[in-house]
């Protein structure tokens, strides 16, 4: 059958071989260890969850403007602003609620870019990254800093990248999948520049609450941190997904321009439309009962952080022979594991399905975030669980050589 064009750059996803195996060994009485999962393990808070289920006895189920409720935008506008330099004053017009931040995230893709761009992404980067990039037609281009930086981009890499069709740069800070974290000054050199080429820079920020280069519950440097007359065309995404523990709720969104907002408004418009309704008040309600919810994260921070360090000490005295990249945010712990590659594992791919097999430790293969000789695990689980994952691969094949499907070295 033929597909449209629209979809022929799509490329599969390089965590199904992982997922399947997964499932197949649960199925078989396996006991596994999934590090895989993107969200936090919490229960969204009750008080969270009583709003979205008052807003349905309020009758609140009907469609809203497609930007999402005016108190929602609001809130967000305010929130943003509660740690953003003087000269930052966002106003509720320019926020534009979606269906999580994802969809936040290709709304400005396909709007800003198309066939003939290119567009700068931080490597590694989330997967989808590059995927969204190509269905607006554009070049999605990886640019990965030195590792000694944890991969954190400056502007002279960004300089030896950028060509004449250079128009957007995509950053995650802190980054799914390594963690890392981009200080204030990293930031506000990365804007100088793509201010200096006229680039757009679309800023995922999903992680910023979840940070341990500040204060638990206060946020790590964002872009509007930075003075706005550094900083040119650019779009800053959020959602309550992480921080908020409500991934399935669906609620992310964009702040830019009027002018930019308004054409991602438009095209949602002829989409999604609203985001869900209920999910909305949630939100708000997230948004508005600010000394619960600085609670809540914070306490979800303090178990992140003594997580982070039980897994980093765990590998640096069980595994001192891989190398991985000391998370400065979000739940991820990025590491090295092209050194046991041999016989049939050539990739992270086949790496984490023989490790899998072996271990029942399922993580993320590397080639999905970029860089081949990595592969990633979420700590967003039991300090339990955490600590058996690391066990079964300290005592699994992985200890001393490269592993191989079917028990063979």
């Amino acid at each position: 059958m033929e597909f449209s064009s629209n979809v022929s750059r799509l490329s599969p996803s390089a965590t199904i071989a992982v997922s399947t195996l997964a499932r197949t060994l649960r199925a078989e009485g396996r006991d596994i260890v999934n590090l895989s999962a993107g969200e936090p393990d919490f229960p969204t808070p009750e008080w969270i969850a009583d709003a979205a289920v008052q807003a349905i006895r309020d009758g609140e189920t009907r469609y809203t403007p497609a930007p999402g409720i005016p108190e929602l935008r609001a809130a967000v506008a305010e929130d943003a602003a509660r740690d953003a330099v003087p000269g930052w004053a966002p106003e509720a017009s320019q926020v534009v609620v979606t269906s999580g931040a994802k969809q936040a995230l290709f709304n400005a893709i396909f709007a800003l870019f198309g066939p003939g761009d290119e567009v700068l992404v931080a490597t590694p980067y989330w997967t989808s990254y590059p995927q969204m990039v190509g269905l607006a037609g554009a070049d999605a281009v990886p640019v990965q800093g030195p590792a000694e930086r944890d991969f954190r981009l400056d502007a002279g890499t960004l300089e030896a990248a950028r060509t004449r069709r250079t128009r957007g740069l995509i950053l995650c800070s802190p980054s799914n999948p390594t963690g890392s974290v981009y200080d204030a000054g990293e930031i506000e050199a990365v804007t100088r520049w793509a201010k200096e080429h006229g680039i757009v820079v679309i800023s995922d920020e999903i992680y910023r609450h979840i940070s341990f280069v500040t204060e638990p519950g206060t946020r790590a440097p964002g872009l509007m941190g930075v003075d706005p007359v550094h900083v040119g065309p650019h779009v800053v995404v959020d959602g309550v997904s992480k921080a908020y523990a409500m991934t399935g709720w669906r609620i992310g969104w964009a702040i830019a321009s009027g002018e930019v907002a308004g054409k991602l408004s438009a095209l949602q418009s002829h989409t999604t439309s609203n985001a869900a309704t209920p999910s909305q008040h949630a939100a708000l309600a997230a948004l508005r009962e600010r000394s619960r919810a600085d609670a809540a994260i914070r306490e979800m921070v303090v178990a992140f952080r003594r997580r982070r360090d039980l897994v980093v000490e765990g590998f640096r005295t069980r595994l001192p022979h891989l190398e991985l990249v000391e998370p400065q945010g979000a739940f991820y712990l990025f590491v090295r594991i092209d050194s046991e590659f041999g016989g049939e594992v050539t990739g992270s791919q086949a790496w984490c399905s023989a490790v899998l097999e072996e271990t029942g430790v399922a993580m993320v293969p590397g080639a999905a975030f970029g860089d081949d000789r990595w592969a990633r695990l979420s700590y967003a689980t039991s300090d339990d669980r955490l600590e058996e994952a690391v066990r079964r691969l300290a005592e699994g094949r992985t200890r001393t050589g490269p592993a191989t499907p079917g028990g063979a070295r």
